[in-house]
């Protein structure tokens, strides 16, 4: 579908609505930062329904899959997970708590160091998150086969050259 053949949407009435209150601003900008504001939180909400599906949050189906795609032993110290992961430090310890009360994961002696410890997938943690995985790749295929063939490669190129560019940028914060 061509953008000729779409008809304006929510972040079009936006636009017109600034251009007519501020015309003194070039507010061109609403559409590509309004359409991603949008399409990522319609997408997260899509991601997150299949996470649900397998009795997981947003932040465990992080941890768990960054345990597993670690390889064998599955483990991480809390640190290493902050550092792999969407989730602060802080909300690390509440996530292992909640993750390990369900039987996902445990938390061990280090091997390399005795004085650390370590949060580790259980079996039924990776069983888990194996299940899950496998129904997240669908999903985002199914995701990804509403663009338009070649589309999504082309997405997926911009937004790595912008991602570049910005990570370059120092931190606002």
């Amino acid at each position: 579908m061509s953008d000729t053949d779409l008809p304006p949407d929510f972040v079009d009435d936006v636009r017109a609505a600034w251009t007519r209150e501020r015309p003194d601003l070039d507010v061109t900008t609403q559409g590509v930062f309004g359409r991603l504001s949008r399409v990522a939180l319609r997408v997260t909400d899509e991601l997150v329904a299949v996470y649900r599906q397998h009795g997981l949050a947003e932040g465990d189906f992080d941890v768990l899959a960054t345990l597993r795609r670690a390889g064998e032993p599955y483990a991480y110290s809390a640190g290493e997970l902050a550092e792999h992961t969407l989730v602060t430090s802080g909300g690390m310890t509440k996530r292992v708590d909640r993750l390990e009360a369900a039987g996902l994961v445990r938390r061990r002696v280090s091997e390399t160091d005795g004085r650390g410890r370590v949060v580790e997938l259980t079996d039924r943690g990776r069983e888990v998150i194996d299940a899950a995985f496998t129904d997240h790749i669908a999903n985002q295929h199914r995701l990804l086969a509403l663009l338009d063939p070649g589309d999504a490669d082309l997405l997926e190129d911009v937004l790595r050259r912008w991602l570049a560019r910005l990570e370059d940028l120092p931190s606002p914060r």
